[in-house]
């Protein structure tokens, strides 16, 4: 196909219905942000049945006629962020073909670059890692493309799309924790890959929609949408200009009482209001101030979440937080899931790991105390969404890995629980790390760069800095067996000298010959050894 004429438009319009429809329940699974609503794949497809619906209602034989009904179409039956977002993505190609009957590849490559500059305008905290980032790099690879072909513009943008939204999980931390793609930006993809059947006679397939979670995911700062807020709140607003001052008023004042805010128009009068807040009324009484809103839907997210099915495809999950690649492998050959927390832990990145498990019950094995407030609220948000979650008390990757050689499917899920608290409970927990600043401990005084030797959390050893890594180990463990034990588990840090599990595995041969030593690569940052004793 050389141009896209009313006909094709109208084709490719039903093609996204019929697409979206099919891949509706994967979007919703894989949607984690900005908030694990599950709810992304219904939102674009209502929208564009809408937008279809519209077209279908409107006598047109022009392309750029066809795009603008589809486009006000769209607007007005806009779901959540990403039927806004949909909705400028259509206004923009319905501008860049306004007036002509058909539209060619070089109408194309103007059409995605104003749908860009659109969408991104729509977002009140544009975030990489999103569908704004794919709708980027489908606009520039159309703008570079060398052919104005519409069939060379199209395959160059729908294969640009792919390769971004395949990036997404090393843009955005959360989408990588939970192994996914975004879920907007696979629903562009979608959209394109419709498009590019119907220009070129060729069927695309699907883009994927779980990845294999990247070790170098970056970490970002989250978009504003965050799980303090339970309400969405959209409607219409008629009879306001571009660039109205009401406009930009109404954006301020809803910006005050929520987040993810976006004001949007068709360019001809017409606008959606969306809003994430707790106070319905004043994000009503706003668009009051404004004009006069119609259509006004309010959607609470735990209800959401709960209306999605299915909701879970399998019975029970463990997830392990643990610092290290080596830990992270090692608890992940044990059938966990694995959350690496990094230097900031959120509740809202922890909720989107336990979310992400799909599992009716969910058992936490945390690795540090540090991350227990965050992991909390987590599991809290998530029981209070219907999701059964307990929190084994582990206060080391030791003794979750205890609690989790004992874990049995076959058990009744409180039942199991129990017996992984009592082996995480059992298992003595020991470290050796360098002091960091100077203090005063149980035996004395340390300074920084000491090598410090503690036993389940308080200093037991302390030798100055230049001191044997393997003679303070063995001395650790010396205590730490003690009062009995059989089996000695050691996680080499990334500081770990070499050859310090052999100076350990020759001490307990001659001290202990009836204790047995595994030893692993850790990876942990701020220890040298973690030791566990059961």
């Amino acid at each position: 196909m050389r141009a896209l004429d009313a006909v094709a438009v109208r084709k490719w319009a039903d093609a996204c219905v019929r697409s979206l429809d099919a891949n509706r329940e994967d979007l919703d699974r894989i949607n984690v942000f900005p908030v694990p609503d599950g709810d992304t794949g219904t939102n674009l497809l209502q929208t564009m049945r809408s937008a279809l619906d519209a077209l279908l209602r409107t006598p047109v034989d022009t392309a750029g006629a066809a795009l603008a009904a589809l486009a006000r179409g769209a607007l007005a039956g806009a779901r959540g962020n990403s039927g806004v977002i949909l909705s400028q993505i259509l206004r923009g190609l319905a501008e860049a073909a306004q007036g002509a009957s058909t539209a060619s590849g070089a109408s194309l490559r103007r059409a995605l670059l104003r749908a860009d500059e659109l969408a991104t305008a729509a977002v009140s905290e544009p975030v990489a890692g999103t569908v704004l980032s794919v709708l980027h790099a489908v606009a520039e690879a159309a703008r570079d493309c060398a052919s104005d072909e519409l069939d060379d513009v199209v395959t160059v943008a729908a294969k640009a799309g792919a390769e971004a939204l395949a990036n997404t999980p090393r843009q955005l931390a959360v989408l990588a924790r939970a192994g996914v793609v975004d879920a907007g930006g696979r629903g562009l993809v979608v959209l394109l890959d419709a498009l590019a059947a119907v220009i070129t006679g060729r069927v695309v397939d699907d883009p994927p929609a779980h990845v294999p979670v990247p070790r170098d995911a970056l970490t970002t700062a989250r978009e504003a949408g965050s799980s303090e807020f339970e309400y969405e709140v959209m409607y219409l607003l008629d009879d306001l200009p571009d660039g109205s001052p009401e406009v930009e008023r109404l954006k301020g004042e809803l910006q005050l009482i929520g987040d993810c805010v976006a004001v949007v128009g068709d360019g001809a009068g017409l606008w959606t209001v969306h809003v994430h807040c707790n106070d319905i009324g004043a994000a009503v009484e706003a668009g009051i101030r404004a004009g006069r809103p119609h259509r006004i839907t309010v959607a609470r997210f735990a209800d959401q979440v709960a209306a999605q099915a299915p909701r879970f495809v399998r019975d029970r999950a463990i997830v392990a937080l643990v610092d290290g690649e080596g830990a992270a492998e090692l608890f992940r050959s044990e059938g966990a899931v694995v959350f690496e927390p990094g230097d900031e832990v959120t509740a809202a990145d922890l909720l989107a790991v336990v979310v992400s498990t799909r599992a009716r019950q969910v058992t936490v094995l945390p690795g540090d105390p540090s991350w227990r407030e965050p992991l909390d609220d987590a599991a809290a948000q998530a029981v209070a969404a219907g999701q059964d979650v307990v929190v084994v008390p582990t206060f080391s990757p030791v003794q979750a890995l205890a609690a989790l050689a004992v874990h049995s499917p076959s058990r009744r899920a409180g039942d199991d629980a129990v017996a992984m608290a009592e082996a995480a409970a059992a298992t003595r927990r020991g470290e050796v790390a360098v002091s960091g600043r100077e203090a005063i401990t149980w035996v004395g005084r340390c300074e920084p760069g000491d090598l410090l030797g503690m036993l389940d959390g308080e200093v037991v050893l302390i030798e100055p800095g230049a001191a044997d890594v393997g003679a303070l180990a063995c001395r650790l463990v010396d205590r730490m067996l003690a009062s009995g034990g059989e089996l000695v588990t050691v996680l080499l840090g990334r500081a770990a000298p070499d050859g310090v599990e052999r100076v350990l595995e020759d001490h307990l041969r001659v001290a202990h010959p009836e204790v047995e030593l595994a030893a692993y690569q850790g990876g942990q940052r701020d220890a040298i050894l973690v030791v566990g004793v059961e």
